[in-house]
């Protein structure tokens, strides 16, 4: 077969997997969260695989366990963290109208410090401001009463998790010889090598990634908590999870942070600082300390190309797709590198006489 039939069939094989997604987005998320689950696990049943467990034991015991974590986590932080994000959304117009009252008393001191033309433009960008997060809060309660998972979705999503993630952890390594049993023959350790590479970068998409969030939610829920910001361990929490965009979570956390400390703890300005400190202490470590430790160069994503991962899949397909954004992300680095290696050891890139030459030293 010729190399360009190979590469329509693949490209083929290719769109027809994203249009079978697309077409069956609305019941993915129980399969996707079950593939990723039983991803990340199937080191642990390896383990206990290794201890003389049998597969199905191995299986039990550890979806078990993780399963008793998940529950006492949601009895635990679920009715704290839920009864302050509904607060959060419902006192957010009224600290935007504190805002813009704090703004209007501050216009003569503004007017002297910058003139009326720029200390007018201030005035009118901390109103546009606090007038987008007030409309962005209402859109996400909106979406989330609209469109969220109904209670029949709920359901399923909770029943259909573990079952997925139960039958692919037991048949994980049947699964994975059949699809290498696939592999064209005469590519094979090619693929493989590719494989090996997509694996360990979503891999590392996913647990270094996951790891990053967790601590920075931890961190920021934390500090802005001890400082004692109104609804701290909210905005916490939610700066921490919108981490896995860049810079997203810091921004969303520091404007929300800072503009209520200022409502709140205004004239004592070293409190509305320090909140200002704990972001940049946040910064400083995610940039220095988690990312190089945690993720380091398994996945060499560039930023601008994982928020494009996550918007783009996020309009095709949803939730599932910002679910699938970062592996999907992970995956297609891997496979431009690929290209890239592939191409400049071309002679289309080296031209037919560099190949020559280097065919004849």
């Amino acid at each position: 077969m010729s190399l360009r039939n190979q590469v329509l069939i693949w490209l083929g094989s290719f769109v027809v997997l994203i249009v079978i997604l697309w077409i069956f987005r609305g019941i993915l998320l129980p399969f996707v969260v079950g593939a990723a689950l039983a991803y990340l696990l199937n080191p642990l049943v390896n383990q206990l695989q290794r201890l003389r467990f049998s597969r199905g034991w191995a299986t039990t015991t550890v979806l078990l366990v993780v399963i008793a974590i998940i529950v006492s986590l949601f009895y635990m932080l679920v009715p704290l963290v839920g009864q302050q994000v509904v607060g959060l959304i419902q006192r957010l117009p009224g600290y935007a109208a504190d805002l813009q009252d704090l703004a209007r008393r501050w216009a003569p001191e503004l007017n002297e410090w910058l003139g009326p033309q720029r200390a007018a433009q201030v005035e009118a960008t901390v109103a546009d401001m606090m007038g987008r997060l007030v409309g962005l809060a209402g859109v996400v309660t909106g979406e989330v009463l609209a469109s969220g998972m109904t209670v029949i979705n709920a359901i399923s999503f909770i029943v259909f998790t573990p079952v997925v993630t139960f039958y692919l952890l037991l048949d994980w390594q049947p699964m994975v010889n059949g699809l290498k049993s696939l592999l064209p023959r005469e590519h094979k350790e090619e693929i493989l090598e590719v494989l090996a590479d997509i694996d360990s970068a979503i891999g590392g998409a996913i647990r270094g990634q996951g790891g990053v969030v967790l601590i920075l939610a931890a961190f920021y829920a934390t500090a802005l908590s001890l400082v004692g910001l109104n609804f701290g361990l909210a905005i916490g929490l939610i700066a921490g999870l919108f981490s896995f965009v860049p810079f997203v979570g810091f921004a969303v956390g520091i404007v929300l942070s800072v503009g209520i400390a200022i409502v709140q703890f205004w004239p004592e300005w070293w409190f509305i600082a320090l909140v200002g400190v704990i972001y940049l202490i946040g910064q400083f470590i995610e940039g220095n300390i988690l990312y190089p430790k945690l993720v380091g160069s398994t996945i060499n994503i560039n930023p601008v190309w994982m928020m494009f991962a996550l918007l783009a899949l996020g309009a095709i397909f949803g939730f599932v797709g910002l679910l699938l954004a970062v592996p999907m992300a992970a995956i297609g680095s891997v496979l431009v590198r690929y290209g890239v290696r592939k191409y400049k050891n071309s002679s289309l890139y080296r031209g037919p006489a560099s190949t020559l030459d280097l065919d004849v030293k």
